[in-house]
């Protein structure tokens, strides 16, 4: 083979090894970069640092926050654009209009999607769940209080729906669901009653029922009869209950994360996040003469058991 006939090889060569390395490199990289758009009614201090983490963990896309006044109509906005709500004067917002662009739904709770029945037939809406999972805090309560069957669930009129599903996820624990119906905050014999036929009681996120008004006679009520409260939330347990389950700033981030990867033709309408942690009020298991909970165990135990099917 001649000089000149070598040479050409050559180049053949690197002109291929070149073109195989800028192949993988385009495999390699992102295929494109996303418009990321959150807003929320307020522009607070919280809504900024949750802003600037997702952009963080997010570098190749663009993420951006505006107030919702400064929006358009969700239908004048790109079509490309995945935008995220942060609280629900933006969910009321997204709901009047049926077009714009894929929406993922923050900070939202059953009950609050379920006074908004339009919410879950928005073809464009995907709803992440804020509450923690009925199923998960049943599971919490057979792994801290195993030889409590009898749980005690107060409701109202709003959370009323959630009952059928509490009950299926109950008789598969091999669980007995006592609810009672609290219609009125300032009558506490409902309350007294249902915790003398209970071994525990589970609350419900209903804010009808679970809040600063109500949290002192819910409390000491429970005290009173030695009887421990699971839930309804993360601040109820720093508030005086026994534990709960709750996902925080960074599982939120990862699920969004895990969505954001993919196309939104492929998001769910509705899901709860994956990724969770248990807190426990060690004060308050020691007055009811409970064992301290081990957060980081029982949540390995409760997270292992979901991903068994």
């Amino acid at each position: 083979m001649g000089d000149s006939s070598r040479m050409t090889c050559l180049f053949i060569y690197k002109g291929c090894r070149r073109a195989v390395l800028l192949a993988c490199l385009w495999l390699a990289a992102p295929a494109w970069s996303a418009e990321i758009l959150l807003t929320a009614d307020e522009d607070g201090a919280g809504v900024q640092t949750f802003t600037q983490a997702l952009a963080q963990q997010r570098p190749e896309d663009h993420v951006t926050f505006t107030p919702l006044k400064d929006l358009p109509s969700p239908s004048h906005l790109p079509a490309s654009t995945r935008l995220i709500l942060l609280d629900l004067p933006g969910l009321d917002w997204r709901l009047q209009d049926p077009q714009g662009p894929p929406t993922l739904v923050l900070r939202i709770s059953r009950l609050q999607a379920h006074q908004r029945p339009q919410a879950s037939r928005h073809a464009r809406i995907s709803l992440l769940w804020s509450d923690p999972p009925l199923e998960r805090q049943l599971h919490l309560i057979t792994s801290i209080l195993p030889q409590a069957q009898r749980i005690g669930v107060l409701y109202s009129t709003e959370s009323e729906f959630l009952l059928p599903e509490l009950r299926r996820y109950a008789e598969a624990l091999e669980l007995k669901i006592k609810p009672q119906l609290w219609d009125n905050i300032n009558d506490s014999r409902p309350l007294q009653a249902l915790l003398r036929d209970s071994d525990v009681l589970l609350g419900l996120d209903d804010p009808l029922l679970y809040n600063p008004k109500t949290a002192k006679n819910l409390l000491l009520s429970s005290y009173a009869q030695q009887l421990p409260l699971v839930g309804p939330n993360a601040g109820f347990v720093r508030a005086g209950s026994l534990a709960s389950t709750y996902s925080d700033q960074a599982d939120w981030l990862a699920v969004l994360d895990r969505l954001l990867d993919q196309p939104p033709t492929s998001w769910p309408h509705a899901l709860y996040p994956e990724h969770f942690k248990v807190v426990g009020n060690p004060q308050v298991g020691r007055s009811l003469g409970i064992e301290q909970v081990d957060e980081a165990s029982v949540a390995a135990r409760l997270a292992e058991g979901e991903k068994r099917p």
